[in-house]
């Protein structure tokens, strides 16, 4: 990803990082494919050859027929819930939905003690980053609850703040992402997406990019073999859209129009936004934000050196 950063400054391509400055966006985009360069194509073929062994998994408690789905990736390294995390179950916990939390720790301890707090628990081990996750939960609910709908989410974001439920119901597609970028090509953003219909039929269509058996230990190959390759996957076989889309070669919505997204009911937080990127807005706009929305605050940013 830092190739193309260094590749669009040298075409002259910028992205204003001020708050002023939200990037423009689309609503209700229908996913169109793009062209990708050679370089790309080269990337993501080096990518696909480089499938390694999927990481040790284990059905703690199992998935079961229900009209709905919520599954939440946690990451935990150190076996520790969060406050955040905390948050995003009871959220996902409202209304007639059943969740499931497929977690991520170095062994399946982390994930026993999450039993009372969701429907049904997925462990596995550390390696295959969030598609991994996804691989084993879809796959649980096309094989025990065929027919359900499935909103699926990670760590990655604080949320989902607001009617979560209304914002997906209008969703006119099979497919729906909450973000689209055209960054090395039109793709939906894979942080959070809802399938309208998981089936045996549906999880065979997404098998290339979500297959329980083969994963990727690197976040580039996750992102050139997996990420930006879903919707193009799934438009195989059924619709694909997202709220919000940037047709800027350098756009991430979640970052450069998080604050005007959220203005129009976008449910999400990047935790970046506080960590990595914590220049982009003022702190104390972010923290407010979580605070008006009951959220947990996290820990103070750790002191920078001179």
């Amino acid at each position: 990803m830092a190739l193309i950063d260094r590749w669009a400054a040298w075409r002259g391509w910028k992205v204003d990082w001020s708050p002023e400055a939200a990037m423009p966006l689309e609503r209700d985009w229908t996913y169109t494919r793009s062209r990708i360069g050679h370089y790309t194509r080269y990337l993501r073929a080096r990518a696909l050859l480089r499938r390694g062994r999927f990481p040790l998994a284990a059905t703690l408690k199992p998935v079961f027929p229900a009209a709905r789905w919520n599954l939440y990736f946690l990451y935990l390294p150190d076996g520790e819930l969060h406050d955040a995390h905390r948050y995003t179950i009871d959220r996902l916990r409202w209304g007639d939905a059943r969740l499931l939390l497929v977690v991520a720790s170095p062994d399946p301890a982390a994930a026993e003690r999450l039993l009372a707090m969701a429907d049904a628990v997925v462990w596995k081990g550390m390696a295959g980053f969030d598609f991994s996750a996804y691989a084993l939960g879809i796959d649980a609910v096309a094989r025990h609850s065929p027919g359900a709908a499935l909103f699926v989410m990670n760590d990655s974001v604080f949320g989902p703040f607001g009617d979560l439920d209304a914002v997906l119901a209008d969703a006119p597609w099979a497919l729906t992402g909450f973000t689209a970028s055209k960054r090395i090509e039109n793709h939906i953003q894979s942080y959070a997406f809802f399938l309208r219909e998981v089936t045996p039929v549906v999880a065979r269509a997404l098998r290339p990019v979500l297959w329980v058996g083969l994963a990727y230990d690197r976040y580039g190959e996750v992102v050139y073999a997996q990420e930006t390759r879903l919707a193009r996957i799934a438009a195989r076989r059924m619709s694909v859209g997202a709220f919000w889309y940037s047709d800027h070669p350098l756009g991430d919505p979640t970052l450069y129009s998080a604050l005007a997204m959220m203005d129009q009911g976008y449910p999400f937080l990047k935790r970046k936004l506080l960590v990595r990127h914590d220049d982009m807005y003022p702190r104390a706009t972010l923290l407010k934000l979580l605070r008006d929305h009951g959220h947990p605050l996290p820990p103070p940013a750790p002191p920078t050196h001179p």
